[in-house]
């Protein structure tokens, strides 16, 4: 039925990638080599304990325990979940790995040691020191840890490009669309939850005239200095404001798809190797770019990002100004869409009134159970057309300002309709179309590949065909 086939896809979509749910790499380290070494697999059953193993790649008992561990530790249940699930699972993550070997997918290890720099800082800042680290994932030292954690990663990595790969060029028409929710049967239509439209007008602090000089000169002092000799990698770690991207550095590699602001792809684009841009703005702050590599379309890259400071005059500023809008509002001498045009300085929603667009569907309601608990906090409270105070956001990217909001539409919790919820059906629609493809995929790659299974779990009901009956 339908319905089954959604929850399907659910679950399919909650069994993400976890840190050590990953087995031992059995190949030689560079993912561009595709010799097989000779492996006594009786053998080594005996010593590692392997219950399963997938191309290259094997899986070991104490997986399946890790596995369940992670789930667990980021709370959730796990006692739905058997031990065969798990298991297909993780073979299925190692087929895709492993088929993205033998499809020439490159991951450079440049590349997953710079992803693993910026996890890690993570897990330092979240549980203190690396001994807190050690412990929680049960290593012994130092070095163990990382080496599996550089394999786990790279592993993930070549995962993630090979569903990328099956899925990417996957579209869906209205056509299909429409004759996906056909097939539903009205007794089981999925039910979506109340959701919310939402508008609000963003007042940023002006910043001084003297203050933007500052940062110019100072950028342009480091890019003298890197052109003289000094590392720009080190000047970033040191000054750039981007905290995603200061653990390594500054580096990003983008392409022209890549949802950064156009101001900075423009430049970016606009260099040659080795070529240091000069200072620009963006909506972020002031930027320069090292440009280190051209592969095609495809840019890697050092920035260093620096926001002007806010004076506590320009906060205030920009304080009253938003409680005067708000006054003008609830005055009727102004509507909330004609105040955003003309007084909001977040040109994203500025020209449609201020409206809120979800960046997780692309569409403009947000449903209360999956809202960003902080928004949901700012307008859970709210009656209908009310304004809220002036809220101060603290946005590491963008700085501090005030914002207004405003719940322009309230929509109950319903049963799906095909125009009313097109968007969420089509996205559904997709999801089913993609699975269907990965579904007919793993099939065909299970028949040519590899695989053995230990006796202990060949009485598992497994989804995939990986007993090959």
């Amino acid at each position: 039925m339908i319905v089954k086939s959604l929850k399907s896809i659910t679950i399919l979509f909650l069994f993400v990638s976890t840190f050590f749910a990953t087995a031992q790499e059995i190949i030689v380290d560079s993912v561009k080599t595709k010799t097989k070494p000779v492996v006594d697999y009786s053998k080594k059953q005996k010593i590692d304990g392997i219950i399963a193993t997938v191309g290259d790649y094997v899986i070991l008992d104490s997986d399946i325990d890790k596995a369940f561990l992670e789930i667990q530790s980021q709370g959730e249940s796990t006692k739905n979940i058997t031990r065969c699930q798990m298991l297909g699972k993780l073979m299925e993550d190692k087929l895709y790995a492993h088929q993205a070997i033998q499809d020439s997918i490159v991951v450079s290890d440049e590349e997953i040691k710079e992803k693993m720099s910026q996890q890690l800082d993570y897990m330092l800042e979240q549980l203190g020191d690396m001994d807190k680290v050690l412990k929680y994932f049960k290593k012994s030292n130092e070095d163990e840890f990382r080496a599996d954690f550089f394999e786990i990663l790279k592993q993930q990595r070549l995962s993630g490009e090979m569903q990328q790969k099956i899925i990417g060029d996957i579209e869906i028409t209205p056509e299909e669309t429409r004759n996906f929710f056909k097939k539903i049967p009205e007794n089981e239509l999925p039910v979506f939850g109340a959701e919310l439209e939402m508008a609000q007008i963003v007042i940023k602090p002006k910043i001084s005239e003297s203050e933007k000089q500052r940062i110019i000169s100072k950028l342009k002092e480091i890019k003298k200095e890197v052109q003289e000799g000094a590392s720009f990698k080190t000047r970033a770690v040191i000054y750039t404001d981007d905290r995603a991207s200061s653990a390594t550095g500054g580096f990003y590699k983008i392409n022209k798809k890549t949802p950064f602001v156009k101001e900075f792809k423009d430049v970016a684009y606009s260099l040659q190797e080795g070529e240091i841009s000069e200072p620009f703005e963006t909506m972020f702050g002031y930027h320069i770019i090292y440009l280190e590599k051209i592969k095609g379309q495809e840019l890697e890259l050092r920035h260093i990002l620096m926001m002007p400071k806010v004076s506590p005059e320009a906060l205030q500023e920009a304080k009253e100004k938003a409680i005067t809008i708000k006054q003008r509002i609830e005055s009727k001498e102004i509507t909330f869409a004609e105040a955003a045009r003309q007084f909001s300085d977040e040109k994203e929603t500025r020209a449609n009134g201020g409206t809120l667009i979800n960046p997780k569907t692309q569409d403009t309601r947000f449903e209360l159970t999956k809202m960003d608990p902080e928004l949901y906090g700012q307008v859970s409270n709210l009656k209908d057309n009310e304004v809220s105070i002036p809220l101060l956001q603290d946005d590491a990217k963008e700085g501090k300002s005030f914002k207004l909001v405003m719940v322009t539409n309230r929509i109950n919790q319903h049963t799906a309709d095909y125009s009313k919820d097109y968007t969420k059906i089509r996205e559904l629609a997709l999801k089913e179309k993609q699975i269907n493809a990965i579904a007919k995929w793993t099939e065909e790659k299970i028949k040519e590949t590899y695989i053995r299974i230990n006796a202990d779990y060949k009485d598992c009901e497994f989804t995939n065909n990986w007993l090959k009956k």
